[in-house]
Parts: C-alpha cells; sequence; structure tokens
C-alpha cells in the first residue's frame, strides 16, 4: 500500500514537472520573434544611421530566421521615429536604432516631448560608440590644445566654436570644454557639418566641434588641424590625435553612440533574443570593418548594460545642458 502511494506520488510528480516544462516551452516560444522585423530609423538614408542600421538588418535575418527591413522616418531630430516605436505592439517586430540624443538629449532639452525613454522604450542593446574631435583652419597658430587655450586667452573677441546645430551634442561637448578650460566660449551654430568646415576653412569661426570621421578628410589633406578626440581612449581612426584628457583637460569626455530599443512591455524573452542577434551580428569581422570605416567602434553589451549607459550619461550631460541654458522650446 505505502509503495504504492508512493509511486503514485512519483508519477503526479514527473507529470507536474513535465506540464510545467511544457508550460515553460510554450511560453518561451511565444516570445520569440515570430514574425518579420521592421528596424525604423528617424534620420534620411544615406547617413550613418541609416548605414549602420542596413548592416545590422543584413545579419540579423539571419540570426532572427526573420526578414528584417529598414524604415527610414526622419524628421525632428529622431523624435517621429521615437513616437512610432512608442505606438508600436511589443511583440519584437518592431524595433528602432537611434543615437544618444533621442533617449538622453532630447529629454534634457525638450519640456515636451511625445515619449518618456524611461517609460515608453525598452532597452535592447548598444550598438557602437563614434567619437568628436575639435579642428582649427590648418594656418591657424595653436599646433595642440594647450596653445589653442593659451590663445583664447590671447583673443577673447575670437574666443568661440562652431558646431553644426544649437542643442547637439557638439555644441554641449562645447560648453564642457570652456567649463573644464575655465573659459567663457561663445557658441556659433551652423546649419549642418558642411556649412560649419567651410567657415572654419574660411576663418569664420575659431574652432570646430563635429563628428570626427566627418573631419577626417579634411585633416588628412591638410585643410584643418584636428587638435582632440572626445573619447577616453584614442580614436582607432587616428591615433596620432590626443583625447583631451591626454590633452590637459581631465574629466572633458563624452561620446555619441547608437543603441536599438524595443516598445515597453516588450516580453523579456524577446529582448533577450534580440539581444543575443544584435551581439553575434556586432561580433562579425566584416560588420566590425565596415563600422570602422563609419568611424563607428562597435559595442554590445546586454540590455543592462544599455540602460545603465543611459542612466550614466544623463548625468554626465545634465548639468552641462543646464549650464548652456539651452532650451529647444
Amino acid at each position: 500500500m505505502h509503495l504504492t502511494r508512493c509511486h503514485t506520488v512519483a508519477r503526479s510528480i514527473r507529470t507536474a514537472g513535465l506540464a510545467a516544462t511544457l508550460v515553460f516551452a510554450a511560453l518561451a516560444a511565444s516570445a520569440q520573434v515570430d514574425k518579420p522585423v521592421k528596424l525604423v530609423v528617424g534620420f534620411a538614408p544615406g547617413g550613418s544611421a541609416d548605414i549602420a542600421a542596413r548592416l545590422l538588418a543584413e545579419r540579423l535575418k539571419d540570426e532572427l530566421k526573420q526578414t528584417v527591413t529598414v524604415e527610414n522616418k526622419p524628421g525632428a531630430g529622431g523624435r517621429i521615429a521615437a513616437e512610432m516605436l512608442k505606438n508600436a505592439p511589443a511583440d519584437g517586430a518592431t524595433l528602432m536604432l537611434a543615437p544618444i540624443v533621442v533617449p538622453v538629449l532630447a529629454p534634457l532639452v525638450f519640456s515636451k516631448l511625445p515619449y518618456d525613454p524611461l517609460v515608453d522604450f525598452a532597452p535592447v542593446a548598444h550598438v557602437a560608440n563614434f567619437q568628436f574631435a575639435l579642428s582649427v583652419n590648418a594656418t591657424h597658430p595653436a599646433k595642440n590644445v594647450a596653445e589653442l587655450l593659451a590663445w583664447f586667452k590671447a583673443n577673447p573677441t575670437a574666443a568661440n566654436f562652431g558646431t553644426p546645430a544649437p542643442g547637439s551634442l557638439p555644441h554641449f561637448f562645447g560648453v564642457m570644454i570652456a567649463r573644464g578650460a575655465a573659459l567663457d566660449l561663445v557658441h556659433v551654430p551652423y546649419n549642418g557639418g558642411g556649412p560649419l568646415m567651410t567657415a572654419l576653412m574660411g576663418n569664420q569661426v575659431s574652432t570646430a566641434i563635429d563628428t570626427l570621421v566627418d573631419q577626417i578628410e579634411l585633416h588628412r589633406g591638410g585643410k584643418v588641424r584636428l587638435l582632440a578626440s572626445s573619447g577616453a581612449q584614442r580614436s582607432p581612426l587616428l591615433a596620432d590625435v590626443p583625447t583631451f584628457a591626454e590633452a590637459g583637460l581631465k574629466g572633458v569626455e563624452g561620446t555619441s553612440w547608437f543603441a536599438v530599443y524595443a516598445p515597453a512591455k516588450t516580453p523579456e524573452a524577446t529582448v533577450r533574443q534580440i539581444n543575443a542577434a544584435i551581439n553575434t551580428a556586432l561580433a562579425a569581422p566584416e560588420v566590425r570593418e565596415r563600422f570602422a570605416k563609419l568611424g563607428l567602434e562597435p559595442t554590445g553589451g546586454s540590455a543592462a548594460d544599455l540602460a545603465a549607459l543611459m542612466k550614466r550619461d544623463t548625468e554626465r550631460w545634465a548639468p552641462v545642458v543646464k549650464a548652456s541654458g539651452f532650451k529647444a522650446d
């Protein structure tokens, strides 16, 4: 009798265990991406965000076993794409590749946004970093950052820096430089990187801050001189150009980045699946090589790593944005 009861209990346990396994398997399967994926980019085709998204999409289709297409929704500095992601179903079929401006800077400069990145987005993966650099006209007497700061002090009416746009990360990086050097520098915004560099080469502005990759060819061609880059380490694209910390401005550091997000409430298993696919894609030699040509440094990591990065950069840039006095609305 006792043995019979034991066997009955054992069978019940095995049956319950099997049932639980089947339930968990069913839940895991339902959390997998099971339809074509759309990777939304809030910027026009041909830019670095678009190209990075297409390189990623090409690899993700193999990893996810689904068609992955890039959909460009340019306008409003990426806010249109962000609102589209916010309103998409939380099933992993709609993702967004966005630069730091969308989840970090925009909330600092806009009093009203159509989205809240902490509420409406699920971080998926940090994709790549890219650096900024400060340059002067090739005929400028300053050959390094120390000489430039001394020149600013000797020429206060010309102590200025140009950037591609007001409220951009280069704008705030210039404010960071001014704070780090205890100088009063005037910000001169331009309508894009092209007009900015034309103004620098025409001596209409004393210095320029823009993405490093957009200045490399002018630097190599002897038309401008790059004095320092913005990263924690030197850019592999220009190993002879020091960081600002190496140049004597400790704490003057900041990079821009691209990351992938899903709508909030996307199942954790789905986020993990997409995150693993992105990390595998970023490890591919051909992806790393193509990224390097764009001036992008592949990163990767977990969704939690991306959430931590957002927090750190919000804490980094919030006081700088406040000091600038800039408001977008």
